[in-house]
């Protein structure tokens, strides 16, 4: 038994959806308050003095007025994509032949893509994210260097080998069999070890062959506790050539339906394109979409949108992603507000309380991970991220004119930067420290 401790600052938790019963109903903030954490577990938060008492004789960590919450949880990312991000973003399909697939081949490497996978992961840290859901590629390796780093750090990370037939350089391509007994091998070999969480991965429709997609399926039929990730209705383009591709089927969402590639567990990336048929159907099967407002305008794919399929009667599981390369930072703060912007792009806009929601809880019902990750409750896996609420000069004056919390809260979705992250815990260990080289 390793002996309790005490983080000590502004702690804000979630208690109920913001989105449903507005966002005073659905947080509990504490100005003074604390978490107490056991063995990798959060048993406590509380005002400051309710745990801080004579009796306890654990080490207390003072964050002062910095925020304690949950950490982000980012539900659609490439780590095999962060060497290119930020390269110059034409259209989605020419991007990923200029830049993505060159790229890719690359990890065929193990020595290279642990050198990007330990790089990523740290770089997450830094920024307070303590779980993603991973796209490797079509190389076991890339799976395998992935784990390995993820294990090493002690991380809850999910990720899959990229399944991919068709419509692609044949150096990056594998087969139905291989495809089908690669990733049921990998599967084997990780998940639930450690912490980790495998996700079968069909790239996207128009790379899967209808064989490739039923190889998919039946792999999920076997092990139904994984998950599994894929694109949807990213780009006009990419609906035109889905149609082309599957003929006798109704729309985008209708390939995955056909195949049984939905269901509980399930992320599709993206869905800008959507028809109400899709959005019922989302709905009915208990799919997620993962937002990813940062790629969508980087690539100029489109603007999805949010407050429709949130506020509907029957609403879709959202979560919040960077959705790298794709997207240009790995930044919850960045995302976070371009998804303020696309909401106001549109005539609506996305509270604060909503915004953090779908950054931790959202994204954590999106890998059906909220039971144990996402939100600063006992009981809970003690992934948290510590903010600095006035990280910059220009932050510090803006927050020093805020009027309420909601308003410091605001200025960090807008302003704030890795710069902001004190530190950021994983199972109760501090895997990043601003001040300390951990």
């Amino acid at each position: 038994m390793t002996s309790a401790f005490v983080l000590k600052g502004q702690t804000l938790s979630f208690v109920d959806n913001p989105f449903i019963v507005g966002p005073e109903s659905a947080v509990k903030h504490h100005v003074d308050g604390a978490v107490l954490i056991e063995d990798g577990i959060i048993q406590a938060v509380a005002p400051a003095d309710k745990i801080i008492t004579q009796a306890f004789e654990g080490q207390v960590l003072d964050y002062g007025d910095c925020l304690i919450t949950a950490g982000f949880v980012d539900c659609h990312t490439h780590y095999s994509q962060f060497p290119i991000i930020a390269s110059y973003g034409e259209r989605l399909l020419d991007w990923l032949k200029r830049y993505v697939f060159p790229i890719e081949r690359k990890f065929n490497d193990k020595i290279y893509a642990r050198s990007v996978a330990d790089f990523f992961l740290m770089e997450c840290l830094r920024h307070g994210i303590t779980t993603s859901s991973v796209y490797a590629t079509t190389h076991k390796e890339s799976v395998d260097a992935f784990f390995e780093a993820s294990s090493h750090l002690g991380l809850r990370m999910a990720c899959g080998k990229i399944m991919m037939d068709q419509n692609a350089p044949s150096m990056l391509c594998d087969n139905v069999d291989d495809s089908y007994h690669d990733s049921k091998e990998l599967l084997e070999k990780w998940h639930g070890i450690s912490r980790n969480i495998y996700a079968i991965t069909p790239r996207f429709a128009p790379t899967s062959s209808p064989e490739q997609l039923e190889a998919a399926s039946s792999l999920w039929r076997e092990y139904p506790d994984v998950l599994l990730q894929s694109h949807l209705a990213e780009t006009e383009e990419e609906l035109i050539w889905v149609a082309e591709l599957f003929p006798d089927i109704q729309d985008y969402f209708g390939v995955y339906q056909k195949f049984d590639l939905v269901g509980p567990g399930s992320i599709f990336g993206h869905g800008i394109y959507l028809s109400e048929r899709e959005k019922n159907a989302l709905h009915d099967s208990s799919s997620s979409l993962a937002h990813c407002p940062a790629s969508n305008m980087f690539l100029g794919s489109g603007l999805f949108d949010l407050l429709d399929l949130k506020n509907r009667d029957n609403p879709i599981t959202i979560g919040l992603a960077t959705d790298i390369a794709g997207g240009p930072s790995l930044s919850m703060f960045a995302t976070m507000r371009m998804a303020y912007e696309t909401c106001q792009l549109q005539g609506g806009t996305l509270h604060p309380a909503c915004a953090w929601y779908l950054a931790t809880i959202g994204s954590a019902k999106a890998m059906r991970l909220e039971s144990i990750v996402g939100n600063l409750m006992p009981g809970m896996e003690a992934d948290i991220t510590v903010t600095d609420l006035k990280s910059t000069p220009l932050i510090k004056q803006r927050v020093a004119q805020a009027s309420n919390f909601w308003d410091v809260i605001f200025i960090q979705i807008i302003l704030a930067d890795d710069r902001a992250t004190c530190a950021t815990y994983s199972g109760g260990n501090c895997k990043f420290n601003k001040y300390e080289d951990i």
